[in-house]
C-alpha cells in the first residue's frame, strides 16, 4: 500500500454514497449495521494495539470503511465477508489498500489455523471485527474452542453481551458465556458506543471488548468437555442449588451421593448455587467428580 492511501470512509455522507453507487440493501438475515463514526473505529484500532508486524483477521467487513483503517495500521489484513453482494464495493473501496486480501467466504467455515500457517508463518494473527449480534457467541466461542493461533480478538458486540463476557460469580450477568470466555481469554471492555455511530441504527447499545487470549488457561482440569458439562448445567436452572443441577442434568451421569462427596470435597456447602462459583471453584469440582468417575469405571 502507497504510503499516501489514507482511510477516506468512516462517516454518513461518505457511506451513503458507497451504497447508493452500488445500489446495496441492507440484509436483515446477516445482521449487517455498518460504523460511521471515525472516533470510534480509532478506538478499536487502538483497543486491539495493532502494529506493522501484525496480520489482522477482519470477520464482516462490509463496505470497508474499518478495513482501511486496519490496514494503515497493520502489516496485512485479510477481510472475511459473506455477503457476496459485497464484494464488488470491496473491490472499489479496497482499491489501492494493498496489504488487504478479501475473502467472500462464511467465517465459521474458514480454517484460521491454516490461514496462519499460509499467511502469517503459524504465528498468532490479531481478530477484529464488528459482529453481527445474532451470531457473535458461536463467532467467538468457535474460534476460542478451536485453540486456532489467535493472540486476541477486539470486536464490536452488543452492550449487554459485553458485559456478561466480562462478569464476576454472583452478579446478575454472570453465567457460562463468563466461564467460558474467561477460561479461554481476559476481557476487556474498551468502550461502548451508542446506536447513532451505526447505519442503520441497532436498536440496543454496543460495546467495543477485546479478550487477550491466556497462553495457558488460568486454571487445570483433567477434562475440559466435563467442565463445561458441569458450567451449563450450573446455569441451566440458576434457581436451583449445585448439587439439583447437577443431579437433574440429562447429559451428565452423576448420582446425588456423588455430587455431594465432590461438593464436600472441594469445601462447597450443599446448599450453594452455581452462580456464585469461580472458575476456579468450577475446575476443582470437575476434578473431582472426575476422579470419582475414573473410580467407578475401575
Amino acid at each position: 500500500m502507497s504510503e499516501e492511501k489514507k482511510p477516506f470512509l468512516g462517516n454518513p455522507q461518505e457511506t451513503i454514497a458507497v451504497l447508493q453507487k452500488y445500489h446495496f440493501t441492507f440484509q436483515k438475515k446477516f445482521g449487517q449495521n455498518f460504523l460511521i463514526d471515525p472516533h470510534v473505529l480509532e478506538k478499536i484500532i487502538r483497543a486491539a494495539e495493532i502494529t506493522k508486524e501484525d496480520y489482522v483477521l477482519e470477520i464482516g467487513p462490509g463496505i470497508g470503511t474499518m478495513t482501511q483503517y486496519l490496514s494503515c495500521a497493520a502489516g496485512k489484513v485479510c477481510a472475511v465477508e459473506i455477503d457476496r453482494n459485497l464484494i464488488p464495493i470491496l473491490e472499489d473501496t479496497l482499491n489501492g489498500f494493498e496489504n488487504v486480501t478479501v475473502l467472500n467466504e462464511d467465517i465459521l467455515k474458514v480454517d484460521i489455523g491454516e490461514l496462519a500457517r499460509r499467511q502469517n508463518g503459524g504465528r498468532p494473527i490479531k481478530v477484529v471485527a464488528n459482529l453481527p449480534y445474532y451470531i457473535t457467541t458461536p463467532i467467538i466461542m468457535g474460534l476460542l474452542e478451536s485453540h486456532a493461533p489467535v493472540a486476541s480478538m477486539t470486536v464490536m458486540v452488543q452492550k449487554e453481551v459485553a458485559a456478561r463476557m466480562q462478569a464476576a460469580p454472583g452478579t446478575k450477568d454472570y453465567g457460562a458465556l463468563s466461564l467460558a470466555v474467561q477460561y479461554y481469554a481476559e476481557p476487556y471492555i474498551a468502550a461502548n458506543v451508542p446506536p447513532n455511530c451505526f447505519m442503520p441504527r441497532p436498536g440496543v447499545g454496543s460495546a467495543v471488548i477485546r479478550l487477550t487470549l491466556h497462553k495457558r488457561p488460568p486454571v487445570e482440569v483433567k477434562d475440559e468437555a466435563l467442565l463445561f458439562g458441569i458450567i451449563r448445567a450450573s446455569f441451566n436452572q440458576r434457581r436451583k442449588t449445585l448439587v439439583n443441577g447437577l443431579k437433574n442434568d440429562q447429559v451428565l451421569d452423576f448420582s446425588r451421593e456423588e455430587i455431594e462427596e465432590a461438593a464436600a470435597a472441594c469445601g462447597l456447602p450443599l446448599a450453594i448455587r452455581g452462580e456464585t462459583l469461580s472458575l476456579k471453584q468450577f475446575a476443582a469440582l470437575s476434578n473431582a467428580l472426575g476422579n470419582i468417575r475414573d473410580k467407578r469405571k475401575k
